[in-house]
């Protein structure tokens, strides 16, 4: 299986300024988000950007960008201008890995990109794990999926799905045991074709209700395959606080070794 990673990344975060070049461990976040990514099967991993200043540093770093458009609404669309600039043929497979995730499993990419590749009928896939409390189940900022006897989504929602109605009505203190919500994990696969569809497709009120921009696959009437993981996924960086736990444990795995 052959597929290709592409990073968006773009110096624009209002929580933490200028975080793809974020310093962990003496090297810029997005060098470190490349790295995981090259220790997946991928044959092409490269960044899509809009700034010079991440251009520049990864390639200080020996590694490969493509400066794209500063204007577009998401870093789909921007994948979507990446995916044209390679010349990749409709079929070919692409992973688009969050430029914040610098603790990314290469095994998890991997993963999503078989999942693609084992049904030709499906434009898009992504990955999920199980829900183990219900505080997270509960969670609006904890996204779930529910998914068909396929393994393809029927809906992400913010709110808890499914809802376990009989047992909900008289105790919510935890899951039962016969559910096993899942969590949706941020990384998704796509035929390179679709992406030239995608951008072309009309937001859905869906996704504006629930902000989730996946939604939009959904309503247009595509499928979208989920790979079930085993764990969760090393938390990104979002915070100042994230960036801190994530140069501690990089300074673990360094003394450790």
């Amino acid at each position: 299986m052959k597929y290709t990673v592409i990073i968006p990344a773009r110096l624009k975060s209002t929580r933490l300024p200028d975080k793809p070049l974020a310093d962990i461990g003496g090297k810029p976040m997005i060098v470190r988000v490349l790295e995981q990514a090259l220790q997946s099967n991928a044959s092409v991993v490269c960044v899509a950007t809009d700034d010079l200043r991440i251009q520049d540093a990864v390639a200080l770093a020996g590694y490969v960008s493509i400066l794209t458009r500063a204007d577009h609404p998401s870093g789909t669309d921007r994948l979507a201008e990446a995916v044209d600039r390679l010349g990749l043929a409709d079929d070919d497979i692409v992973v688009n890995v969050q430029g914040d995730e610098p603790l990314i499993d290469p095994a998890l990419i991997d993963a999503v990109a078989a999942t693609l590749a084992a049904d030709p009928a499906l434009p898009m896939a992504t990955a999920s794990h199980a829900i183990g409390s219900v505080e997270d189940f509960l969670n609006p900022n904890v996204v779930k999926v529910v998914t068909d006897a396929a393994g393809r989504a029927l809906y992400f929602s913010r709110a808890p799905i499914p809802w376990p109605r009989d047992v909900f009505s008289a105790d919510r203190s935890a899951l039962p045991g016969d559910v096993v919500p899942q969590r949706h994990i941020g990384i998704y696969a796509y035929r390179a074709g679709f992406l030239r569809t995608y951008r072309d497709l009309s937001p859905s009120p869906l996704e504006g209700i629930e902000a989730l921009e996946q939604l939009r696959v959904l309503w247009h009437g595509y499928g979208i395959g989920v790979h079930v993981a085993a764990h969760a996924p090393a938390a990104g960086v979002d915070t100042p606080e994230d960036l801190e736990r994530v140069r501690q444990h990089l300074a673990q795995q360094i003394t450790n070794h």
